[in-house]
């Protein structure tokens, strides 16, 4: 099944931000080995130039790195994806908390939406 990818941004962006997600929230651990390029580009539905393009942007940043003939694997650095971790939840945060005020909702309203999705009472 192909990726839900838009042309708001650049699609090597969005297939990075994916598996950077994937990675953060644990679908791929602290040293395990990626999916190969052509695997990973067959399932997003992408050329596989492009898939390229997304790993050398994740190497870029350090979350990936590659052994020569092994193929891509996460960092090991925890730490660092911790702190990556952190930072999304910092963006998402901050855009939720904007989106709501400009609907109109004050903190105290905002902080009560949130509580009462976190309990699961939607």
């Amino acid at each position: 099944m192909a990726w839900n990818l838009d042309s708001d941004q650049p699609v090597f962006l969005q297939i990075a931000e994916r598996i950077q997600m994937d990675i953060l929230s644990g679908r791929y651990q602290p040293g395990d080995r990626l999916p190969s390029v052509r695997e990973l580009a067959g399932e997003a539905a992408v050329n596989p130039n492009t898939m390229q393009k997304a790993f050398s942007e994740l190497e870029r940043i350090g979350l990936v790195y590659a052994q020569r003939t092994a193929g891509r694997f996460i960092t090991e650095d925890t730490a660092m994806i911790g702190r990556l971790k952190n930072a999304a939840a910092q963006k998402k945060t901050t855009e939720f908390v904007a989106s709501m005020q400009q609907l109109g909702f004050t903190k105290e309203e905002i902080l009560a939406i949130a509580q009462t999705a976190i309990k699961g009472d939607f």
